[in-house]
């Protein structure tokens, strides 16, 4: 029987399974190589829609580049590092330049992680900032959009002559991808302008999402074209966004203008990551990628959002994930004591938080499906957020109808199944 070994952490578990019952779902594409150093000089040096750099930053400036956190997968250790030999090179002072991390309300990055983000050589020579998005003193405010949204963001924003972005092109389930203006906007926003745009994302005089919202689209998407009116504030002068494997290296990069150079990322990115099928099946295993993908619960639910597009209602849907940080917030099952995702979205209209969307997404997955999560979480802690805990792929499946066919999806946060008589919706 074929054999695939499911990310977890930063291992995998074998599943072993019968050909004919699970379809593989994952790029039909052969293996892409990574790209060298050179490869991506080069993008950077032919950038869409934009000077080079070194027609826009001139000796003296200072300069700073936003990186994504520990949660993203992005190739940022050698990218960034290209980018501030470059920057040298153009005669920028290293005391001219400072590394901020787009944490938006994550936890800090630990020095272990700056290291591995950044490579030693960087974390030595160049000064790292850490964000604050519950920090006052560290926001500067701009006012409201259209939407009534605040504007509040790093004030690090605005203390450097340029600010150059990076970061990786994903699905996102609700802002439709990462990338682009996400580092700005939610990244290195305050809590109060980050709830205000997730909070985009819910239509509560209809219920459930937003017409427009939802994973692959950008065009109608409030949540992104809120963020991207308010990443707009910053005026990053540059761009640099990847698109990695399942190793986390680099295989494409875009490069130029914040806006052009990502949109045409995610247009890419759509065509080479949605699979067709033909049909929504019983059972659909899902591995969330390993590390960074499965790093805590609220990461790790994304995969999950893929699965559900391929399975049946009433079906059985078996999330790989590690979680070795827990849920992702001490305050994540609070969302839980709702009875269901109607009191739950009420209790949202009454008092939104952000990760109080991610429960009542997990929580409508729970209720239009069984969901068994084979994790390191508290089996009764699954349990109160509607799943069932297993501590094996083959303790989920004996749950299942050993009849039921299914898919299965090696890397669930990257590859979005679409039924062929759908289509996409446009991004």
């Amino acid at each position: 029987m074929p054999t695939v070994n499911l990310g977890y952490g930063r291992g995998s578990l074998p599943f072993e399974f019968e050909g004919g019952r699970f379809r593989v779902l994952d790029s039909e594409a052969p293996e892409e190589r990574p790209l060298t150093d050179g490869e991506i000089g080069a993008a950077i040096d032919d950038p869409l829609d934009s000077q080079p750099l070194e027609d826009i930053i001139s000796p003296g400036e200072s300069v700073l580049i936003v990186v994504s956190d520990a949660t993203r997968a992005t190739g940022s250790a050698q990218v960034v590092n290209l980018l501030v030999r470059r920057l040298v090179a153009l005669g920028v002072a290293p005391y001219d330049l400072r590394l901020i991390f787009a944490t938006g309300i994550h936890r800090r990055v630990t020095r272990e992680e700056k290291a591995e983000l950044l490579t030693p050589f960087v974390v030595q020579r160049v000064r790292t900032l850490d964000h604050d998005a519950y920090d006052a003193s560290r926001h500067v405010s701009l006012g409201e959009t259209e939407r009534g949204t605040p504007v509040e963001l790093d004030r690090a924003l605005f203390e450097h002559s340029h600010v150059i972005l990076t970061g990786g092109v994903g699905f996102h389930y609700f802002a439709g991808f990462t990338g682009g203006r996400k580092s700005v906007c939610p990244g290195l926003a305050s809590a109060r302008t980050i709830e205000a745009t997730h909070l985009q994302a819910l239509d509560f005089e209809r219920g459930g999402r937003r017409a427009g919202v939802g994973t692959g689209r950008l065009d109608g998407n409030a949540v992104h074209e809120e963020c991207e009116r308010i990443a707009a504030e910053a005026a990053p002068s540059f761009l640099v966004n990847t698109v990695t494997d399942e190793r986390g290296r680099v295989v494409h990069v875009y490069a130029g203008d914040w806006r052009v150079a990502h949109r045409l990322a995610c247009a890419e990115y759509a065509d080479s990551h949605t699979v067709k099928i033909d049909e929504k099946r019983a059972a659909v295993v899902v591995s969330a990628g390993g590390a960074p993908h499965d790093l805590n619960l609220i990461q790790a639910h994304k995969a999950l959002e893929m699965a559900a597009h391929a399975c049946q209602e009433g079906g059985h849907l078996v999330l790989v994930a590690e979680c070795a940080d827990g849920t992702g917030r001490a305050d994540f099952l609070k969302w839980f004591d709702a009875p269901d995702s109607r009191e739950l979205e009420t209790r949202l209209r009454d008092s939104y938080e952000v990760n109080g969307q991610t429960a009542w997404s997990l929580l409508t997955k729970a209720e239009r499906f069984r969901v068994h999560l084979v994790s390191n979480l508290p089996d009764d802690d699954v349990r109160r957020m509607r799943m069932s805990p297993a501590r094996s792929i083959e303790e989920a499946l004996s749950e299942i109808p050993a009849d039921a066919r299914g898919y299965l999806l090696p890397r669930g946060a990257a590859f979005m199944p679409v039924l062929e008589t759908t289509g996409r919706g446009s991004r």
